[in-house]
């Protein structure tokens, strides 16, 4: 019996691809068996809250046995995010067609996604197909002496650059985090031309305000780099010598939260007391929530020492975004080329869009990125349903949902048809120039070292955190992994991105043991060798940095797919992943990387089972 075709990632079915922009033009058709006689035909577009928000009529446009074909053209005039679906009548009956994967089914389903964004929203070209870097200031290099004079105290300083970070918790049960190894801005600046070799067009820098701990996500004086980093000059250094080398500085931006030790907060009266906990009458008393004053308030997740800031409070909007020398103004100019957004989330939408709209005044091509984990096309947070696109808000995100693909297909939890819907389904719901830059990350700050997580989860206590290592042989295995893993993070749409020290072949589980300090003296060749390739294989093709994808395998411990480049639709790469246990012999052509061949005749190549290739063609 013949089904309904219809197949929204196919431009036969669907035109254009994913998205639409308000008032271009969509096309939908669908292919009915000639059996079914039918009369009638209708798309039906709702809103996100099912409400009917546009009937259109399909009209029958071809008949080629044993299939009509029937289409409906339509544009919408309001960004936001809508699905759709169809009705069909016959002489016998009325029936809904919904989705089930890629098909169609007249009994149950979803319905198709839509998302129309305004018709003005862009990305920067730079950021496109880019190849990030993520540094942890603290834990990557360092350059001279630290300057200690008003780092907030208390604080510690590791005597050698090689010593374990401080995990255990105080003896009131506090982890303070406030363990240093002095990276500074110097000292990046003195790896730039390692970063460089590593293809890298994107820095993109966890937190660097002076604040109390590590990490830096509890800022004490938003406009003041940390002390232990450097100066203003020392970051303005940083920003040009990377420039020189082809490398944006992208910095990371806390907005939903303060320090408690902080000027703005100044719990510990460490600022001189003028904060909203010391301070009735301060003039950032309106940034945070009290419910008693002042010991009981709204804070980051229950953590006391990081108080909950109003984001719509007009004096935090105007010292963020809007004044001349707002936080966002002062880093822009002093060299900064955007920001990653910490916890997007939890940033309502007129904030983001406020703050988009104010960077752009300031940099035309500023980047916005946001922390979100899922797909952000379609995210509900706190009960609303997130506008990041069709309001043209972030320019990209953390792409989480690829790194889980990723994860799940190396650790044989998926034997390729989830990492197909999984890439496609995010490839589909985001608009293409946030595709082309988002963040395709491995491993970040808040996972584990991804060569540790590739052979599984770890979740024992913080003693055998610490003291967890792979053996020889689950190294070895996990080195192959990574190498696999790694190029399909270099092969898909994005910009692949690398935590610091993922290249050189470090290991860790969670927060603190991921952010050890980089082993200068110590890398991995081998891996370190296959990044710069992975590297050179990138930037020396237009199809795997700009080009749209579409598999032609995904089953088996198999995946295959296309990059077609956008701007040269000539150019073509296809792509090979072989994880089945057996060889997989498929067609030559020229090696842009490849890994694991074991014949090559003009005809075919003979890829082992643990293989993978690119191939132009």
């Amino acid at each position: 019996m013949l089904r309904i075709l219809y197949n929204s990632r196919d431009l036969a079915y669907k035109e254009p691809f994913g998205t639409i922009r308000v008032g271009e033009a969509c096309t939908l058709r669908m292919k009915i068996p000639c059996y079914c006689h039918t009369r009638e035909a209708a798309c039906i577009l709702r809103r996100e809250d099912g409400q009917e928000f546009m009937q259109t009529p399909l009209q029958l446009e071809q008949t080629l046995h044993p299939y009509e074909t029937w289409t409906c053209r339509f544009t919408v005039e309001e960004p936001g995010l809508y699905f759709y679906y169809f009705r069909i009548s016959t002489p016998n009956e009325s029936f809904s067609l919904l989705r089930q994967g890629e098909q169609t089914n007249m009994e149950a389903g979803d319905w198709w996604q839509l998302s129309c964004i305004v018709s003005d929203a862009t990305t920067p070209d730079w950021a496109k197909g880019a190849i990030i870097y993520q540094v942890f200031p603290d834990r990557f290099a360092k350059s001279g002496s630290c300057d200690l004079t008003g780092k907030l105290e208390p604080y510690t300083v590791h005597e050698t650059w090689e010593e374990e970070v401080h995990w255990q918790p105080t003896e009131e049960g506090l982890v303070l985090n406030n363990d240093f190894y002095g990276g500074n801005f110097p000292g990046i600046t003195e790896k730039l031309p390692y970063i460089a070799s590593l293809g890298t067009t994107i820095l993109y820098l966890n937190p660097i305000s002076k604040s109390f701990s590590s990490h830096r996500y509890d800022t004490g004086d938003y406009k003041t780099p940390d002390p232990m980093l450097g100066t203003k000059a020392d970051f303005v250094t940083l920003c040009r010598e990377a420039r020189k080398l082809g490398i944006h500085v992208v910095l990371d931006g806390v907005f939903s939260h303060t320090g408690s030790n902080s000027l703005y907060f100044d719990r510990e009266g460490t600022f001189g007391g003028k904060g909203a906990y010391a301070d009735p009458n301060s003039p950032f008393r309106n940034w945070y929530q009290f419910y008693e004053y002042p010991n009981q308030y709204n804070s980051w997740w229950g953590f006391d020492t990081l108080p909950t800031v109003n984001k719509m409070e007009p004096d935090f909007l105007n010292y963020i975004i809007d004044d001349h020398d707002s936080v966002v103004a002062h880093w822009l100019r002093l060299g900064a080329d955007g920001f990653r957004l910490d916890v997007a989330d939890e940033l309502p939408d007129e904030f983001i869009l406020r703050l988009k709209k104010r960077i752009r005044e300031i940099k035309p091509d500023a980047l916005l990125m946001g922390e979100v984990w899922e797909d952000a096309s379609n995210k509900v947070a706190y009960n609303r349903r997130r506008r990041y696109f069709v309001d043209g808000e972030l320019d990209s995100t953390m792409n989480y949902p690829f790194r889980n693909a990723i994860l799940n297909f190396l650790r044989r939890q998926d034997q390729g048809q989830g990492f197909q819907e999984t890439v496609m389904s995010i490839v589909e719901n985001y608009p293409s120039d946030v595709m082309a830059c988002c963040m395709n990350l491995l491993g970040s700050h808040d996972t584990p070292r991804i060569l540790t997580a590739l052979m599984g989860d770890f979740t024992g206590t913080r003693e055998e955190q610490a003291a967890c290592h792979l053996s020889d042989d689950q190294r070895a295995e996990a080195k192959q992994r990574l190498k696999m893993a790694s190029f399909l993070q270099y092969v898909l749409p994005g910009a692949p991105s690398v935590y610091y020290g993922d290249e050189a072949g470090m290991e860790g589980c969670a927060d603190p043991f991921n952010r050890r300090t980089y082993p200068w003296g110590r890398e991995d060749k081998e891996l370190l060798t296959h990044y710069r390739h992975l590297g050179r294989m990138r930037r020396s093709s237009p199809a795997l940095r700009s080009g749209n994808i579409r598999f032609f395998a995904a089953a088996d411990g198999r995946l295959g797919f296309l990059r077609c480049s956008d701007e040269t639709p000539s150019q073509q790469v296809k792509v090979y992943v072989n994880r089945s246990g057996d060889s997989w012999e498929v067609p030559s052509g020229k090696v842009l990387f490849g890994h694991r061949i074991d014949t090559m005749t003009p005809d075919t190549l003979v890829l082992l089972s643990d293989g993978f290739v690119a191939l132009e063609v």
